[in-house]
């Protein structure tokens, strides 16, 4: 991006393009880069769509749909759970216990937001710390060590967090619309 298009970003004159186009990642292979850019959109979709909302909306079930905050938690969970697969391991009590607990309401918006980052930023540490002859290795994932390999885990750790990113952002909109109330026909 050149300074002027800078300039007015840093005014909020000029919106960035979604991070996949934004170009490659100095130092980053090809092949890590669509997971750090999904985390990257995950960050920032976040962050925009759930600003403003309380702990209560965050909680909230529209329709019976999950809340917003369990996806928020579920994202950073599953990204645990997958990298403990990808380093070639099986979940221990802790996570387990954690898994069972996602849906437990009441944390904030700034603990979630703040507890995905630091999970975001531990597995692209993991991820960019692999030497790239490890993709196609096997690994097996959960008690039965289903099979795939180290590229699909990374693929679907990418593919996992947008889908719940979008739920998250589709159920914060049920939740802006129902707290709004309708305009006065009157008016």
């Amino acid at each position: 991006m050149d300074e002027r298009n800078e300039a007015l970003q840093r005014h909020g004159l000029m919106r960035l393009p979604e991070p996949w186009l934004r170009g490659p990642l100095d130092g980053v292979s090809p092949f890590f880069a669509p997971l750090l850019r999904s985390f990257e959109m995950a960050r920032e979709d976040l962050a925009q769509h759930t600003a403003g909302l309380t702990t209560e909306q965050l909680w909230e079930r529209p329709a019976g749909a999950a809340p917003v905050g369990f996806h928020i938690r579920h994202i950073g969970g599953s990204v645990e759970r997958l990298i403990v697969y990808l380093r070639g391991r099986q979940l221990d009590d802790r996570q387990m216990k954690e898994l069972r607990a996602e849906m437990e309401p009441g944390a904030t918006r700034e603990q979630l937001l703040a507890e995905l980052d630091r999970t975001l930023s531990n597995a692209e540490a993991v991820v960019l710390a692999l030497p790239l002859e490890t993709l196609t290795e096997p690994r097996g994932v959960g008690r039965k060590e289903l099979p795939t390999t180290v590229i699909g885990l990374i693929i679907h750790i990418a593919e996992h967090t947008q889908r719940h990113t979008g739920q998250a952002v589709t159920t914060a909109r049920l939740v802006r619309a129902q707290s709004t109330p309708p305009a006065d026909p009157q008016e």
